[in-house]
């Protein structure tokens, strides 16, 4: 795969599949009208920020959305210039520094809208402003009961100069269930609270649509789509079409020691799993402590050798060990445990449906302090 030696345990994150799924995914946008946002909240979701945003602002993406200022202000220290918006919020955040770094905010109360128009007005600038709309995901966003209020103080911080209205949004909760009923249910009340917003003398831009909506429902692209999970390969709506996307993202470690064992000798920690004849043993030098699931104990597989061979026994916190048969395998060889799935080896979907949880859990959770990062141009 490449011809850099695998390190203990390495994240290799392929730049030209974000650039694939970047153009496949803003292609789409464009084909309704509508810009990209590509979001690289949590670090490009585990991906690393500022060169998936780099990558995807020179392959058709428009702009860029985080989740906290603190990320915001990291992409622009990193000279990240394009629009960004951030739009989850804690009571003690300064919108000073995001105002100066021509940051956009999004605003869920009056309160948010109140500190980020005095933040402006003692920086003496503009902030630019997406008003959010709680339309039944029932999490960030502004109750529907709020909402005269909200826009009409906005539309008045406005009059004064301290904000610019850019957007009225919101968030889906059920975009990769097509055929949802919360869907629709959920564009009509954002329809509403847009005619309201309009109706207060804002002159917004509308966005509604995350990966899965971008790729199901493109009557609510609107001006703006926002994908996430998609940017990275990872299909939000797995057999619903085929979207032509490249996972970016491969998780691999070598093996540091061999062993044939005798039928019958147990396996790591509990004994879960017992030669039924001789075997040789391969070491891998990853476990939990590294993003390894010890629930998959037992119930996954590498790609080490040219083929899938089962990990036996349980996972460890630095270790795992691979059952190889009678097959020779060496120190220093690969092992991937999980990838594109272009070869059959393992891919995060997989290790997703074997935990009961989402492929997003499964990226978002692997850089961690003894995880390396190597970005390549594949």
């Amino acid at each position: 795969m490449s011809d850099q030696p695998a390190r203990r345990a390495d994240l290799r994150v392929d730049l030209g599949a974000i650039r694939h799924n970047t153009r496949v995914l803003s292609a789409r946008g464009r084909r309704s009208g509508a810009a990209t946002m590509v979001v690289v909240k949590s670090d490009g979701y585990g991906h690393g920020a500022v060169p998936v945003a780099r990558a995807a602002l020179e392959s058709g993406a428009d702009c860029l959305g985080v989740a906290s200022v603190d990320e915001a202000l990291q992409l622009r220290t990193s000279g990240v210039r394009a629009p960004l918006l951030c739009w989850l919020h804690t009571a003690d955040d300064d919108f000073g520094p995001a105002v100066d770094a021509d940051v956009e905010l999004s605003a869920s109360s009056v309160g948010e809208l109140d500190r980020i128009a005095a933040a402006a007005d003692r920086r003496g600038g503009t902030a630019r402003v997406h008003l959010k709309i709680d339309t039944g995901l029932s999490r960030n966003g502004c109750p529907p009961a709020a909402w005269p209020t909200l826009v009409e103080r906005a539309a008045k911080a406005e009059e004064r100069g301290w904000i610019e209205v850019a957007a009225v949004w919101s968030h889906l909760a059920c975009a990769d269930e097509p055929g949802h009923p919360s869907v629709d249910r959920q564009a009509e009340r954002f329809q509403d609270a847009y005619l309201r917003a309009r109706a207060a003398g804002l002159r917004p831009i509308r966005h509604l649509a995350n990966s899965a909506a971008l790729l199901t429902r493109p009557d609510l692209h609107f001006d703006l789509v926002r994908p996430g999970i998609a940017v990275y390969g990872l299909d939000p709506v797995p057999g619903v079409g085929e979207h032509d996307l490249r996972p970016a993202m491969t998780f691999r470690s070598s093996v540091v020691g061999t062993k044939r064992v005798a039928a019958g000798e147990g396996v790591s920690y509990g004994h879960r799993w017992t030669a039924p004849h001789a075997v040789t043993l391969a070491l891998v030098p990853v476990g939990y402590a590294d993003g390894v699931p010890r629930g998959l104990s037992g119930r996954m597989s590498v790609w080490l050798a040219g083929r899938r061979r089962p990990v036996v026994g349980r996972v460890c916190m630095d270790q795992l060990v691979v059952d190889c048969g009678d097959d020779q395998v060496h120190e220093g060889d690969e092992v991937v445990l999980f990838g594109p799935g272009d070869r059959g080896e393992p891919t995060a979907a997989e290790w997703a449906d074997g935990l009961g949880t989402i492929h997003y859990e499964i990226v978002t959770g692997m850089y961690r302090p003894r995880v390396t990062r190597t970005v390549v141009e594949a």
